[in-house]
């Protein structure tokens, strides 16, 4: 298996967590908006961030992401869930880039 994936793996790990587990706390749609704009992409954000320092910069970061979020439209949320596939892609990406820059450093 390639190194790049095998360095993926616990990133992926919490990222399944964060977009399969936290869902199943919403009881209501105050609680669905926080964990939808708040608490999902924060984690994902924090743990493109980590990997970016530890690993440098990988598109495949942010496309893991979303990869494993769009399965939880059908899952737990309906069509218009659709933009935050984008959303946390961007955010994936963005948080990557930053740990990036704090990787050349080192």
């Amino acid at each position: 298996m390639n190194k790049r994936l095998i360095a993926l793996i616990p990133y992926a790990v919490v990222l399944v967590a964060d977009f399969y587990l936290l869902p199943c706390l919403i009881k209501n749609t105050s609680i669905a908006i926080l964990m939808m704009l708040c608490i999902i992409p924060l984690i994902a954000f924090s743990c493109s961030v980590i990997y970016g320092v530890r690993q440098g910069f990988d598109y495949l970061m942010p496309m893991i992401a979303v990869i494993l979020f769009f399965p939880t439209i059908f899952i737990y949320y309906n069509e218009s869930a659709w933009i935050y596939v984008i959303i946390y892609g961007i955010v994936t990406f963005i948080g990557n880039g930053i740990g990036n820059t704090f990787y050349q450093k080192r």
